[in-house]
């Protein structure tokens, strides 16, 4: 089989127009526009609201390519988008060859009769939002959807949601060639789709099953071989193929097989399988990468509701974790590069666990492999959220080829943990007046799309995973309420949205979270290259352009208020956002931690942006970590000591995920901020393997014996082997009440191999000690962290681009919470 990809010589132009200009393939037409100098930056100060006239617009995209004598004299052609963005005539030498509507599907044309030396391919987008307007002209019911700020037109068209807005993200409706595009020609056969499926594992042997769908110009005699690593496995002798499709089947076994586990449970090993068939003048390959594991998310009845429970290889799991959204407005820019700086950002503050959220694309490959190599488990939704969604009989088949495709495409992956049929359309019906509003047949319409098309293609190309209809849900059925704390998986908003306080997450006693979150905006590094320093001001129009959810930035100020003394500038305001955001989900975080076994998962929302912005994310849109990722490290650590108060009693709990039990020390100590230690206890703690233990407890006064709360903290330190491997703080009042001294932070830099060591000793407590390293791209290993009086603590910076310590000295910045503060 030959292959041509058809991505360099590309042009495009607005429709009606003859100004053609170079365009990339894949890409998108506002990628294309702002690489010849068509429109300003989209992300910068106010320019989205100057550009929505984009995604009103029909555009044309041409290629002209040749093709060698080799490549025509094959007998067979085809044509292949991966990824068309979305409503999409296509023309091949004049000829119409494909109407598309469906950004998620791949598409495959015959072509080899109207081929030739020289060829011309034009592509006509027509705006999506336009496109839609006469059906909803003509429509008794217009579908909602409670995160399109324009015309309502996204639930009918398969485009990802959130290019239309959200509330974290702006309206740019793209259109594009966004994925692969490529011409393959073959003589006598080509494989269609392979899939190795796993059919028993156990520590002796892995017993699999090849299942070969490949098509035939023919009638012909082919051999089959499968190799595992490099190494045949199977050779089978001659079997003749029919002309047309065939489906066969081909058992195979490995010997002592390794598994595949989540990040921090053991190693993810991966195999290799190729599968070869020869005909009489031609062999053809396909691979695919496997991993052996066994996993169920498990259900089981008890006295209060049912379980969910992701199990590994019969390891109960711990999902932690965050949702994943796109990393770009503009997916096609997103590299490989960036996926694995994000990935590797989430291993390293201990996730195993990330939700591909409804509202965005199905990923890329290079996403989904490495996931597989770094051990994340992916809860995969569907791309439907927050929206009801037609149910005409095209809208349905076009849904089913999507979902068909991608669940081919992804099956073979040992992250994917499950897939779910969409976000929050079940919690909305129910919560959200849609019930009031439409009528029954709207309800049947859902249960048609999310209750019997996308399981049955599930059920049928991907039997051995669960498929949840909807996050949240409790049942498949949907028969049980869909946010319920004692069944399935949970959406908690009453923090943030519902206005409550942090302290409401220790009442939320639920089974799986899986999105709970608070906002924060990024740093002023990021701001800075938003705006200009006029913007600088919380509610000005640059800085409410760069908040999406409505009063956003209001909410970070009420709650910032309730528990902060107020910042002295604009940029101490930013920080302190930060540890708002970090300080509430580090107690929800932990509370569900505390939980287990009863509760098996948290996720909070979110781990990345798409722009800059202010928002949920952990991480900013250019991959600088905010205060809640440092925190998530330590609060998503293997072995947890957690102090909380209940009622009038102090507690500390130990939390594992170890596989062995493990015996430690664990200090508890009352220090006053200068630095005196007040009281301390030490005792010996034995931790059960995936487990938990209430460490210590006492009474609340008894411990403060007369000691001012707003004048004293609670340091609980656990020991092991020598070394601390979890330490936490407990403050009895909130910041605005408690007297923190002026702290003075002595520090030396010296360079190591990997950047600079910077070693900080302070003479009393240090809250949140912030580095910064003005206007230098680089990555610190820790941040906003708490210095014990007198403690000497060593943090890197690890630059992206040479520079001389003396230039890194002079850009270090070291200042804590009080710094933030007018005093």
């Amino acid at each position: 089989m030959l292959e041509k990809k058809l991505h360099e010589g590309w042009q495009f132009t607005r429709a009606g127009s003859d100004h053609w200009k170079p365009a990339t393939v894949p890409g998108c037409v506002h990628l294309d526009l702002l690489a010849n100098k068509q429109i300003p930056d989209p992300f910068y100060r106010t320019n989205e609201q100057k550009l929505q006239w984009i995604g009103k617009s029909d555009w044309e995209y041409r290629l002209n390519f040749l093709l060698t004598s080799e490549f025509l004299a094959k007998k067979r052609h085809e044509l292949v988008f991966d990824g068309l963005d979305t409503y999409v005539t296509v023309r091949l030498n004049g000829e119409k060859i494909l109407e598309s509507d469906n950004m998620f599907r791949q598409w495959v044309v015959e072509v080899g009769h109207l081929l030739r030396e020289i060829n011309t391919l034009q592509l006509y987008f027509r705006s999506p939002i336009n496109e839609v307007l006469p059906r909803l002209a003509k429509e008794k019911i217009n579908y909602p959807s409670t995160a399109d700020p324009g015309e309502g037109t996204s639930p009918y068209t398969r485009k990802a949601p959130y290019h239309y807005g959200w509330d974290w993200g702006p309206r740019l409706v793209t259109s594009g060639i966004w994925r692969s595009v490529y011409l393959r020609a073959w003589e006598e056969l080509i494989i269609r789709d392979l899939f190795i499926r796993q059919l028993s594992l156990r520590d002796e042997k892995a017993e699999l099953e090849a299942r070969i769908a490949f098509e035939l110009e023919a009638e012909r005699n082919l051999q089959l071989r499968i190799f595992v690593n490099e190494r045949l496995v199977v050779q089978m002798g001659s079997k003749k193929g029919k002309k047309g499709m065939n489906r066969w089947k081909k058992k195979f076994t490995i010997d002592h097989p390794r598994r595949w586990w989540p990040a921090g449970y053991g190693d993810q090993a991966l195999y290799a399988v190729r599968v070869e068939l020869s005909g009489k003048r031609e062999t053809v390959r396909a691979t695919r990468r496997i991993g052996l594991r066994t996993l169920e998310v498990r259900r089981e009845k008890d006295r209060r509701g049912e379980s969910f429970t992701v199990v590994v290889n019969g390891v109960p799991i711990f999902a932690k974790g965050a949702n994943w959204i796109p990393a770009d407005s503009f997916t096609p820019r997103v590299t490989p590069e960036r996926y694995r700086y994000l990935l590797q950002s989430a291993v390293e503050a201990h996730m195993n666990m990330l939700r591909v959220w409804g509202g965005g694309i199905y990923e890329e490959d290079v996403f989904y492999d490495l996931c597989d190599e770094l051990g994340l488990l992916v809860w995969q939704d569907f791309m439907f959220s927050c929206a009801l969604y037609p149910a005409d009989r095209a809208f349905l088949e076009s849904v089913r080829q999507e979902a068909i495709y991608q669940v081919r495409r992804l099956r073979q992956h040992p992250s994917l943990a499950l897939w779910c049929g969409n976000n929050e359309v079940e919690w909305g019906w129910t919560d959200w007046g849609w019930k009031e509003k439409y009528t029954g047949k709207i309800w049947e319409e859902y249960r048609q799309l999310f209750h019997h098309l996308l399981p049955r293609v599930c059920a049928r190309e991907d039997p051995e995973r669960l498929y949840w209809p909807s996050s949240p849900a409790s049942d498949p059925a949907g028969s049980i309420y869909p946010n319920h704390p004692d069944y399935g998986d949970v959406h908690y908003w009453g923090v943030w949205h519902g206005r409550e306080p942090f302290e409401n997450y220790l009442k939320q006693n639920v089974r799986f979270a899986s999105e709970y979150g608070f906002q924060s905006f990024p740093d002023i590094e990021t701001v800075g290259k938003f705006s200009e320093p006029q913007d600088w001001d919380l509610f000005s129009p640059v800085m409410l352009a760069h908040q999406k959810n409505e009063s956003g930035n209001a909410i970070i100020k009420s709650y910032l208020e309730q528990r902060y003394p107020p910042p002295k500038d604009f940029e101490s305001f930013l920080l302190l956002s930060q540890v708002l955001q970090a300080e509430g989900i580090k107690m929800g975080a932990e509370h569900f931690r505390r939980l287990r076994p009863y509760c098996m998962g948290s996720l909070y929302w979110q781990l990345n942006d798409c722009w800059p912005v202010a928002s949920w994310s952990s991480i900013d849109y250019y991959g600088r970590w905010k205060a809640l990722h440092y925190y998530a490290r330590r609060f998503y650590a293997p072995l947890l000591v957690s102090p909380f108060q209940e009622e009038n009693r102090l507690n500390v709990m130990v939390v594992s995920d170890l596989a062995e039990s493990r015996r430690a020390e664990l200090h508890v100590t009352l220090w006053d901020f200068s630095g005196q230690v007040l009281k301390q206890v030490a005792r010996v703690v034995e931790i059960p393997a995936y487990g938990r233990v209430l460490a210590w407890k006492t009474p609340r006064e008894e411990w403060l014996a007369g000691f001012p709360p707003e004048e004293v903290f609670l340091w609980a330190e656990l020991r092991s082997g020598g070394r601390t491997v979890s330490e936490n703080f407990w403050f009895f009042v909130p910041e605005k009440d408690q007297k923190l001294p002026v702290v003075r932070i002595e520090s030396s830099v010296e360079p190591v191999e990997s950047g600079f060591r910077i070693e900080m000793k302070a003479d009393r407590l240090a809250k949140n000690v912030f580095l910064q390293a003005q206007h230098l791209d680089g990555f610190f290993t820790d941040n906003f962290f708490h210095l014990l009086p007198g403690k000497t603590v060593a943090v890197t910076f690890r630059p992206r681009q040479p520079i001389s310590a003396e230039k890194f000295k002079e850009r270090l910045r070291i200042t804590s919470l009080v710094d933030w503060f007018h005093r």
